[in-house]
């Protein structure tokens, strides 16, 4: 006699028995709410969060701030497309060994030469952040890429020539050199505390390319200059470029909105006119360039006027600094590569190189 057993058994030719069908457990509304959560895209969020704020407070600062952050997008596209794609063929072309090797040897040397060229290149805090990547996808060892970070944002050949102009050439050869100094002191404390083991990886995985699970990392025994021949490393250069260009997009946004409020609500004038001189304006200065939001280039002919208002150089030059390297369009920008422990230890460094730089200057200024 036939039975129905037949059917609880696998199939013919299956080599695996059919799955047996469990009841759906119940989800929990805060499980439900964690995982939807999860998947927010969460710089888009705050950007729409913005928004609307400004919709809501203040609806005649939203144009101006719309118009503001897409000028700046503006600006800083040409940068940020090179960096970008800089950082993709980097990774598709195998180069990162390359550039790896260059960093390579004693540390003292990694830090001082990143620190001199960021002191040379053309990056704002902003723009110097897809540089930075692709520095970590290079596999560049963090203390020369904090040193590089720290020095970049405040000095470039542009702004010395404007500085000069501005303030004299003395000021500008001390904002140089305060620039390196900042670098060198964040990447010598940064290689110390790797090397005592305090902290260890603290860039995001965002940057870095996607890849495939159980996929095999390719092993090259040189670069592929043309990467464009071989169809896998087009697939990685395309997704890298996609990756970090969405990525660096969605933050520079959200820096360049906050920085149209800061520009609106936190004029330069009222924020140099509460500073003076004197060792105890120094904290103040750089208090104050902690949350405001200074453009290089606009910011010399107002501290100009004050100099000669009686404000101290070294006051200047803390609020110049400390502005440059922890405001909050830069401070968002760090935040979205690094992790909390690396966006602390950013803000420790560059807050201490600011009083470091500031108080040496004031000394030197006092016995000279």
């Amino acid at each position: 006699m036939e039975t129905n057993a037949s059917h609880s058994n696998p199939a013919v030719g299956s080599c695996c028995p059919k799955p047996v069908l469990a009841a759906t457990p119940t989800v929990s509304i805060g499980t439900r709410v964690t995982t939807a959560w999860g998947r927010l895209d969460k710089p888009l969020l705050a950007i729409a969060v913005i928004v609307v704020g400004i919709a809501l407070i203040q609806p005649n600062q939203l144009a101006p701030s719309l118009e503001f952050a897409g000028n700046a997008l503006l600006n800083i596209a040409p940068w940020l497309i090179l960096s970008i794609c800089l950082a993709a063929y980097v990774s598709a072309s195998r180069a990162d060994r390359l550039i790896a090797l260059a960093f390579t040897g004693r540390p003292t040397r990694m830090v001082i030469f990143a620190a001199l060229i960021g002191a040379a290149s053309p990056f704002c805090s902003c723009g110097v952040v897809p540089i930075v990547a692709g520095l970590i996808i290079a596999g560049v060892p963090l203390a020369p890429i904090m040193a590089f970070w720290m020095s970049s944002p405040l000095m470039d050949p542009t702004m010395f020539v404007m500085t000069a102009a501005s303030l004299g050439l003395e000021f500008a050869v001390i904002k140089t050199v305060a620039a390196v100094v900042i670098g060198l002191f964040a990447g010598g404390v940064t290689h110390w505390l790797v090397r005592a083991k305090w902290i260890n990886e603290v860039m995001r995985n965002a940057v870095a390319p996607k890849k495939c699970c159980g996929a095999k990392k390719a092993v090259a025994a040189k670069p592929v200059w043309k990467f464009w021949t071989s169809a896998e490393s087009r697939g990685l250069f395309i997704d890298s470029v996609k990756t970090n260009g969405w990525f660096f997009l969605r933050w520079m946004v959200i820096a360049f909105l906050l920085e149209s409020l800061m520009t609106a609500y936190l004029p330069a004038e009222k924020v140099t006119a509460w500073l003076g001189q004197g060792g105890g304006a120094i904290p103040l200065a750089i208090a104050i360039g902690i949350p405001s939001y200074l453009n290089g280039y606009a910011a010399l002919p107002l501290v100009s006027g004050l100099i000669d208002l009686g404000m101290s150089q070294a006051v200047a030059l803390a609020f110049l600094v400390g502005g440059g390297v922890t405001s909050i369009p830069a401070m968002v920008a760090v935040w979205a590569l690094v992790k909390p422990r690396g966006f602390a230890l950013y803000m420790v460094l560059a807050v201490s190189g600011s009083f470091l730089v500031s108080y040496a200057y004031a000394a030197f200024l006092s016995i000279r």
